[in-house]
């Protein structure tokens, strides 16, 4: 049996997992998957060409090396020498711009006569030492309220050991990363802060493969489902408690104490949720310490109003913490800019509840009054609700509004599927993922494991004896490219984006539910309020002969 020699590999081999080969494109999805390797030789060996161009023939031009029938293994590893000095002349592609905005739709700002934005990590961004304050808190709460062993409070933070967008399977136990096809990604499998292997991860789940109704639940939905197995982590908040679940996790694991990882799960969701009134008082206490100052916010805002844009707020956040960053970030006039406020909305309740009141916010008494509300008025605080009524009153509809927030499903899913507005996602792990993209070794990396793809490819139906001595060396050549690849964004999981090679769960939700994404709400400044926004022509596996485009 000749298998290649990586753990991930043998694992998938042994299990009988086929891997299709292939790059693709789908809707601007990069896509690219592996073949399984005949594993002994039984025919006889197929002609194989070699050309500078993709799916033609071409002589031996200066530099490159032209093997038109390679028999011997001289042959083919002179193949891989030729593929590789083909890979050495191309230029590198340029750097993508970190401030830059992306479209996943077409959006025509011009249309737009409605701005909506949310508060948290979209107007107010957050410093990396909140994090630290969350997981501190949460993890005290464990001890003190949860009873919790006391030795939980030695562990600390690690802020780079988790990524948005994990799903934590409540039945295994286990912190896993899943690709948008619902696979998972081997080699980024946890339990506690212990990776579990590829063939382990195998047995657990039968397949890489995951049934959608063990991820989403039986309804399917976009949004977590009670009866479904795993739960999606998919906003920042949810940083340091992934990385609090696994160091509780571990800590049983090493000391041998049985525990349920349902219940763990539940007890450090209902921490770290408990704690954020206390978050909320410390922040006030100490703003500049927690909030990152953006000179440029007052800017754009002064812009869309002198547009004749409507302006409008809706978070879930108390009013006294939005008030407290909203008076640092722009002024103690904030106000101002906005048509309408709504504080401690509960969205994603707000986009689908219908039966929710909206109440007047009482500032001098900090209650909600009971009088029917009839009119939204602007300099007024507006308390719950729901965004049938802000349509009704204030006849904002459709595409006209354009909505802001950082979270794929509570911000911007319904009201793109159920009211139609065009919406922003605002990913600030964009500044990190792009500034990894545009590293020469990055991009070396990553450009030479697309042509030895396409070169197993085009090699891996020869079934001679040499053939399958090569192809196992450049399987394992190109396991370490892609580990390599993954690893430079996180060790343990990789890019928020993409697996090995598909888009994440994560980003494929995004796509779809955001016209446009981009790190920070003040890149839009550099674009007047006409611009169109066109996104890229998505290649298709069908368009294509090459990997290298």
């Amino acid at each position: 049996m000749c298998a290649a020699g990586s753990p991930i590999v043998s694992a998938l081999l042994r299990q009988n997992v086929l891997l299709r080969a292939g790059g693709v494109l789908r809707n601007g999805d990069s896509i690219c998957t592996l073949s399984s390797i005949p594993c002994k030789p039984n025919s006889r060996s197929e002609s194989r060409a070699f050309s500078s161009d993709a799916g033609a023939s071409a002589p031996a031009a200066s530099g490159q090396i032209s093997i038109s029938q390679p028999k011997t293994v001289s042959d083919f590893q002179k193949l891989h020498e030729a593929t590789k000095k083909k890979f050495q002349s191309k230029k590198l592609p340029a750097d993508v711009h970190p401030d830059a905005v992306f479209a996943c739709n077409e959006l025509d700002l011009s249309e737009v006569q409605v701005y909506g934005f949310d508060y948290d990590y979209t107007l107010a961004c957050y410093k990396p030492i909140l994090e630290d304050l969350l997981y501190n808190l949460a993890r005290e709460m464990l001890v003190k309220r949860f009873r919790y062993p006391d030795e939980i409070l030695d562990l600390e933070y690690e802020p780079n050991f988790a990524v948005r967008g994990l799903h934590y399977d409540v039945e295994k136990g286990l912190l896993v990363k899943l690709d948008s096809f619902l696979q998972l990604q081997l080699g980024s499998v946890y339990r506690g802060r212990t990776k579990v292997g590829a063939e382990e991860v195998l047995k657990l789940y039968h397949n890489r493969l995951l049934p959608i109704a063990y991820v989403e639940g039986p309804n399917n939905s976009y949004r977590h489902n009670t009866n479904s197995k795993m739960v999606q982590l998919a906003d920042l908040f949810s940083v340091p408690e992934m990385c609090l679940l696994c160091n509780v996790i571990e800590y049983f694991e090493r000391n041998r104490i049985d525990y349920n990882p349902e219940i763990v799960f539940h007890d450090t969701r209902t921490a770290m949720g408990s704690c954020h009134p206390i978050m909320h008082g410390k922040v006030m206490l100490n703003t500049e310490k927690y909030i990152e100052r953006n000179p440029k916010l007052v800017k754009f805002l002064e812009k869309l109003q002198q547009a004749g844009k409507n302006l409008f707020l809706v978070t879930n956040s108390p009013y006294s913490f939005v008030n407290c960053g909203m008076s640092w970030l722009v002024g103690s006039n904030w106000r101002d800019f906005f048509d309408v406020i709504i504080v401690q909305a509960r969205k994603p309740k707000f986009f689908t509840d219908e039966s929710r009141p909206i109440r007047l916010f009482d500032e001098r008494t900090k209650s909600h009054l009971w009088d029917r509300v009839f009119k939204l008025e602007k300099g007024k605080i507006y308390y719950e609700g729901s965004v049938r009524q802000l349509q009704e009153l204030k006849g904002w509809r459709g595409g006209s509004v354009l909505y802001f927030g950082d979270h794929p499903y509570s911000d911007l899913a319904d009201v793109t599927l159920k009211h139609s507005w065009r919406t922003g996602a605002i990913i600030s792990e964009l500044n990190h993922e792009i500034k990894t993209l545009n590293r020469k070794d990055f991009k070396m990396s990553a450009n030479w494991l697309q042509m030895l793809t396409q070169l197993i490819e085009e090699t891996q139906d020869d079934e001679s004896e040499a053939a399958q001595i090569c192809l196992r060396e450049w399987m394992e050549e190109r396991d370490q490219l892609r580990n390599k690849t993954k690893n430079v964004f996180n060790e343990q999981f990789g890019s928020v984006f993409r697996t090995y090679h598909n888009p994440t769960y994560f980003s494929r939700r995004l796509f779809r539910f955001a016209d446009i994404y981009t790190s920070d709400i003040t890149n839009l400044l550099k674009f007047s309020t006409t611009h169109t926004f066109y996104p890229r022509r998505g290649v298709m596996p069908h368009e294509y002969a090459s990997h290298f485009i």
